[in-house]
């Protein structure tokens, strides 16, 4: 709270100094009759300032893993979720006669529809994966910094090969 000092019309700060803060905030230049640290020039530091990032500077912003792995695991969902009407209109079509599966067949020897079911494959396999790993956050399980790194790792490390398996399959390596 604001106190007026030596009749100088000067309104300052005072700090307690039992709490050790006066040092860091600002300049010292008297105490008040109460022991309290009083400052009349707060000095500003050079301190970062962190204010909400603009979309230009997307590229130049250095996320953890473990909050890649948060992003993708909404963009894998959002994937889903668009793409399950058009998904579900395609099996209801093959479904309906032998002939429309053979024409669907034919449709998806296409190498990019191909890159798109393996985005798919790829969007639901991240999904499970990280969605594992939430399960067991909101348990409280794995909430540390360093768990939460190694979980995420895990995370990449199973669900990158499994869609790399996906994609051998359908590109015909086996």
């Amino acid at each position: 709270m604001p106190s007026k000092h030596g009749g100088k019309g000067l309104y300052c700060r005072c700090l307690p100094i039992k709490y050790g803060v006066a040092h860091k905030i600002g300049k010292i230049t008297e105490l008040s009759s109460r022991g309290d640290v009083c400052m009349s020039e707060v000095t500003k530091t050079n301190r970062p300032e962190f204010r909400n990032i603009h979309v230009t500077q997307l590229a130049n912003y250095r996320l953890p893993l473990a909050g890649l792995i948060s992003i993708l695991h909404r963009i894998s969902g959002f994937l889903m979720f668009a793409l399950l009407p058009f998904i579900l209109y395609l099996l209801d079509q093959s479904l309906m006669s032998e002939g429309t599966f053979e024409y669907f067949k034919g449709i998806t020897s296409n190498w990019f529809v191909k890159l798109v079911l393996l985005a798919v494959s790829w969007a639901f396999l991240h999904h499970f994966c990280a969605g594992i790993r939430h399960l067991f956050m909101d348990n409280h399980i794995g909430i540390e910094k360093d768990s939460a790194r190694k979980s995420a790792v895990i995370v990449f490390a199973v669900s990158l090969p499994l869609a790399a398996l996906v994609a051998l399959k359908l590109f015909g390596a086996f």
